[in-house]
Order: C-alpha cells, then sequence, then structure tokens
C-alpha cells in the first residue's frame, strides 16, 4: 500500500523525540512503525520544527500543501493520503486540484473541540472533503459527529507506545538515586506519585493539590513533570498546601531524568476536570507509565476511558469527587500494587505497541482505499 502521509507535527531532526510534545511523539513514532512494515511504502510532507513561532511556520506549511499535495500525489502515485490531524487536512476545502485518491484524517481532541467560532464553523467542511477518520478514542470519534462527520467514515482507533524506549529506562533503585540527586529528595519508605504533562487547565493539577492530595497517605511524595499555561495557580496552590514540602514541582525536564520518573514511580495521576472546548482526546503519558509498570488512577473522562481498563492498568474514578480519588489512591498503594503493576506493563506492551496499532490503521485505511 502506498501512503502519502503529511504532518506539521514533527520535532527538528536533531531534537530528542521524548522531549516534544505528546502528539508530535504520536506522528512520529506512527510513521516509523508504518516505515517498518514490508507492506507499506510511505512518502511524506513534513514540517520539521520547534514550537517558537509554531503558528507562524504552520500557516506557511499548509499554505504550501495547496500546491505541494498535487504535485507529490502525481509523482507518487498513492493509494491514500493521510493527514495528522485535523489542522493538516484542513487545507482540502480550499484544494482547487482535489485529490484523486481517498483522504483520511487522524484527529486527537483538540483539533476537534477547538472553542473558536470560526474554526466550529469551518470543521464541517473539513469532514465533507474526507474518506476516512481516524480518532484516537470514542470520545474524540463522538465529537465529531456532533460536529458534522458521518458516522460511517469515522473509526476509533488508539494512539501506541515506542517499544524501544524500554531500554533507556532504568532499574527502579538507580532510578530514584537519580531523582534524589536532581530534586534532593529522599525517597526512602515513600511511595512516589507521578505527573506528567502539560500544565493546562483541563488536567486537574491544581485541582488535585487543593483538594485530594491532604487526605492521601502521608508516606507519599508527590513529582510533577511538565510546564504550560497553568504553572503558576498550580505554584500558588502548593504554597497554600500544608503538605507543600511533599510535592514537586519539577517543569519540563530532559530525557535522563523523565525516564527516570517513569522508572522510579509508584503510581500515575492523571486528575483531569472537564473543560469546554477543550478535551483529553487519549492520554498517552498513561500508556508511557504503564509501559515502566506504574499503574494509573485518572479522571473518568474523555479519551481516558478507552486507555485505562479497570483492575488491569488502573482505575477511572469519577472527575471531581475528592474523597473517592483519594480513598482509590490510598486503596491502590496499600493493598494491589504490585499486582497492578504487572498486570499494566503485560497490558499496554500486547494491545498498544506501535506495530500492533499500525497494522489497525492500515486494515481502516485499505478499506477505505
Amino acid at each position: 500500500m502506498r501512503i502519502l502521509y503529511i504532518s506539521h507535527l514533527h520535532p527538528p531532526k536533531d531534537q530528542p523525540l521524548e522531549n516534544v510534545g505528546g502528539m508530535q511523539n504520536v506522528s512520529v513514532q506512527m510513521m516509523n512503525a508504518m516505515e517498518r512494515r514490508d507492506d507499506v511504502e510511505i512518502e511524506t510532507i513534513i514540517l520539521n520544527a520547534t514550537w517558537k513561532f509554531i503558528g507562524i511556520k504552520s500557516f506557511f506549511f499548509l499554505l504550501s500543501l495547496l500546491w505541494r499535495i498535487p504535485s507529490v500525489e502525481k509523482k507518487f502515485n498513492p493509494d491514500v493520503i493521510l493527514f495528522s490531524s485535523m489542522v493538516t487536512a484542513g487545507v482540502l476545502p480550499f484544494m482547487i486540484r482535489k485529490p484523486k485518491v481517498p483522504c483520511v484524517t487522524i484527529n486527537h481532541g483538540q483539533d476537534v473541540t477547538l472553542p473558536f467560532f470560526a474554526y466550529q464553523w469551518y470543521i464541517k467542511y473539513v469532514f465533507q472533503n474526507l474518506q476516512g477518520v481516524i480518532s484516537v478514542s470514542t470520545a474524540t470519534r463522538q465529537a465529531c459527529i456532533e460536529r458534522g462527520m458521518p458516522p460511517e467514515i469515522g473509526v476509533a482507533l488508539p494512539n501506541g507506545f515506542d517499544m524501544s524506549v524500554l531500554k533507556k529506562l532504568p532499574e527502579k533503585e538507580n532510578a530514584r538515586e537519580i531523582l534524589k540527586d536532581e530534586f534532593n529528595v529522599d525517597l526512602t519508605g515513600k511511595k512516589l506519585l507521578l505527573t506528567v504533562g502539560r500544565q493546562v487547565k483541563r488536567k486537574g493539577h491544581q485541582w488535585f493539590i487543593e483538594e485530594v492530595f491532604e487526605k492521601i497517605d502521608k508516606d507519599t511524595i508527590y513529582l510533577m513533570i511538565g510546564d504550560g499555561p497553568e504553572n503558576e495557580n498550580i505554584r500558588e496552590a502548593r504554597e497554600k498546601c500544608s503538605e507543600k514540602e511533599r510535592i514537586i514541582i519539577a517543569g519540563k525536564q530532559p530525557d535522563k531524568v523523565l525516564n527516570a520518573a517513569y522508572a522510579g514511580a509508584d503510581l500515575f495521576l492523571m486528575p483531569n476536570i472537564p473543560v469546554e472546548g477543550d478535551m483529553e482526546g487519549f492520554g498517552i503519558v498513561l500508556l508511557e507509565a504503564n509501559r515502566a509498570g506504574v499503574p494509573a488512577v485518572a479522571s473518568d473522562l474523555e479519551g481516558i476511558k478507552d486507555v485505562i481498563k479497570q483492575d488491569v492498568n488502573g482505575y477511572r474514578v469519577p472527575h471531581g469527587d475528592a474523597e473517592i480519588f483519594s480513598s482509590k489512591v490510598n486503596e491502590v498503594l496499600r493493598n494491589n500494587l504490585s499486582k497492578l503493576s504487572v498486570s499494566s506493563k503485560k497490558y499496554v506492551r500486547e494491545n498498544f505497541n506501535w506495530d500492533t496499532i499500525v497494522g489497525r490503521y492500515i486494515d481502516f485505511l485499505k478499506s477505505v482505499n
């Protein structure tokens, strides 16, 4: 199968993949998995860029697609054109020379729900120019249907993760030594709670510190890795917390520290809250934690529903309920952490590695061809 893949989500080629955004990780890893298959030949039109001035860079990249897609299509003669997101697929209504082969897009959540009237008005015309839509979760697919996507052209298929990263994870004791040196924290006899992700409102970090953390057992340390627009509010919440000495707001970290955090953690937390116009399309960080043997407790919201299987790789609990959230965290830490650690690793390795997921992507692409 010949696939023309178009993405504005790739980092510079010399930039470590683990340090970029989740959608960039997904795009690069999926493309690499496709390239490993003997039955796929892939040609790409890619924007490799950092987040600096990404809006301007993306605009000119998208503009260039109006003539680049017809040119590459003529030379490469693909069976299907696959777009990395609704943003890249957004050029289709503007194209005078429409592609002669089926067009399919992947969408991730916010590229569907972005809360701007003009974008929401326009998105239905993008769907009209697509023959297939791969949504990364059931919730994202439903959001597409609500915005005009014909249900029969859409399917929910999950993200995957790169198995090769496992080779970079240190042993747990070594990982904790790295964290001890990096953050000057003694983890002896402590359970390490971990959150990784962009600090935006929907992630619920501030809510967790204000409403939940003081209810969790005192033999815990909470490590937060990531940055974003909510960082100041999160720091203010920490300062007001009576247990602030057990909260580490680490900011963005290099690969060595991030890998040590995953390898040294006991439980991953994702205390999301609903935010209008924003959604958790999937939650790739849950897989990144699970592959290191770290189960999760997360809010039962949106794309998270498709990642966590109850009592296998973690638990989903009602969002916004501090009592239930804290009780579940304490229960896991006290009782079945070892069991969940083993089952988490096994579950995601069997069901979410990219080589398995890409097979399902290819099957869908063939069905629209």
